[in-house]
């Protein structure tokens, strides 16, 4: 198994060398170079399935025998037996509970894994990392409980300053571990993203400080995410039956990886994707053009986004493959703050894909509502999920995931705004807001977040 950049200049890469570069040189994100097939039958057992799909994308980096061990560890933590169990909410329509792994949301499926992925390949190679990575919430804390405390690893994550729930900073915060190192930027979750990028950028510092990525430009998250969309298409009639997922989207990584899903062989006829007022996705997929404004914050605040970085692998796809036309595309979208698509390949997008967005009174409504008729507790990421799923449904013969990415207690305001009751932590975080707290702060100025990276790392 081999991976290209989507920018189509550098170097083609086996799994394990994609792994430990995040970012392609080229400023590109890495997909594999031919999407492999999984056979057609499949049990719903997660850690079968996850061994089998994932092995697909590994091939002889890892030996099988490891990777099962990996598999297993990496999942013992979920509370649920069936780690991302399926709930039905009536009407064939479903809501794939993402949120039992240790920090409460979707990210602790891919992260959980990739960290342990990053410990054997560094004690195998005898290498050590620093590990930069932006968040707008989630993916910070599942990557830091990931990697606390490796000794080949240390790990920065920047988070926009005040534009988190106080959970999710806390969940970051907290962690005593010496290899972290957290750091509130004085701007949008965009902003922090676009340093990271900038980072990579800057050969000299990449090579000087051995710099990867454990977001979702780096595509071992994105492989580890496919599995659950395999594993609710087995459970709701096989692989080969159809099924439609609808998913609330910041970053793109968690709806790419149910398209990837689909190229790898699953009968995934309907991608809906969410958004809150910060609409940028859903103007793309239901006209053709996408245009950057400014971040609106909002209830659903890991969705604040206006620059979703797994975009680009869609693009690539939809480009025939060609990263000449993937990077001047994206150039003009950065210059120009604007993008259009063809005709005909928006006609080919709206075949599968749909994007609808939803203020924060329409989400307040539908969490109050499903936990007055059905006592589903929504957080607001997941609400918009379950109203996409409702809106866009384009056949209600065929079965409808909607993806649930956080658990309410980490959104507790938002929830008990709703429905009166405030969301009750799970017992191993029950004292998260007594625990002192470790950050600092930074501007939004690269020269600036650099120098203090190369302080704390050394």
């Amino acid at each position: 198994m081999h991976y290209v950049s989507t920018r189509g200049k550098a170097p083609i890469l086996d799994f394990s060398g994609v792994l430990l570069e995040g970012l392609a040189n080229d400023g590109g994100l890495y997909i594999p170079e031919a999407w492999p097939q999984l056979s057609d039958s499949g049990t719903g057992d997660y850690l079968k399935t996850a061994v089998e799909t994932m092995s697909l994308f590994l091939g002889s980096s890892i030996s099988s025998e490891a990777f099962e061990e990996i598999v297993k560890e990496a999942y013992s933590s979920f509370r649920d037996e069936e780690i991302t169990p399926l709930v039905d909410m009536g009407k064939d329509l479903y809501l794939l509970e993402l949120f039992h792994g240790p920090t409460l949301a979707f990210k602790d499926v891919a992260l959980q894994l990739v960290g342990k992925l990053f410990d054997h390949e560094l004690k195998k190679q005898g290498k050590r990392i620093t590990i930069v990575g932006a968040t707008s919430g989630d993916t910070g804390s599942a990557a830091i409980e990931a990697c606390r405390d490796k000794e080949n690893i240390e790990m920065v994550i920047l988070h926009p300053a005040g534009r988190v729930s106080e959970i999710q900073r806390r969940q970051m915060t907290t962690v005593k571990a010496e290899n972290i190192h957290n750091v509130a930027i004085q701007g949008t979750f965009d902003d922090c993203q676009d340093l990271v990028k900038a980072m990579f950028a800057d050969h000299d510092f990449r090579n000087r400080m051995q710099l990867s990525a454990i977001n979702s430009i780096n595509w071992a998250r994105v492989m580890a995410q496919i599995v659950y969309f395999v594993v609710a298409a087995e459970r709701l009639g096989g692989r080969k039956s159809p099924i439609a997922f609808s998913v609330p989207t910041g970053n793109f990584g968690n709806v790419f990886s149910g398209y990837a899903a689909h190229m790898s062989g699953v009968n995934i006829t309907q991608l809906v994707v969410g958004s809150n007022k910060n609409d940028i996705l859903t103007q793309f997929f239901n006209t053709g053009t996408m245009q950057i404004n400014e971040v609106t914050p909002t209830t659903s605040p890991s969705m604040d986004i206006q620059i979703s970085s797994n975009l680009e692998r869609l693009l690539f796809e939809l480009l025939n493959r060609d990263g000449q036309k993937v990077d001047k595309m994206l150039k003009e979208f950065r210059e120009r703050k604007t993008i259009s698509i063809d005709p005909d390949i928006r006609e080919t997008l709206s075949n599968q894909w749909i994007g609808a967005c939803f203020t924060d009174d329409e989400v307040k409504r539908c969490i109050s509502e499903e936990a007055d008729n059905s006592g589903i507790v929504l957080d607001p990421h997941s609400a918009i999920g379950v109203l996409a799923a409702r809106e866009c449904r384009k056949d209600k013969s065929i079965p409808m995931v909607a993806l649930a990415t956080a658990h309410p207690a980490k959104f507790p305001d938002a929830v008990e705004d709703a429905t009166g009751i405030r969301p009750e932590l799970p017992a191993h975080l029950a004292d998260l807001l007594d625990r002192p707290e470790q950050y600092t702060q930074q501007p939004n100025d690269l020269a600036t977040v650099q120098k203090y990276i190369e302080e704390v790392v050394g």
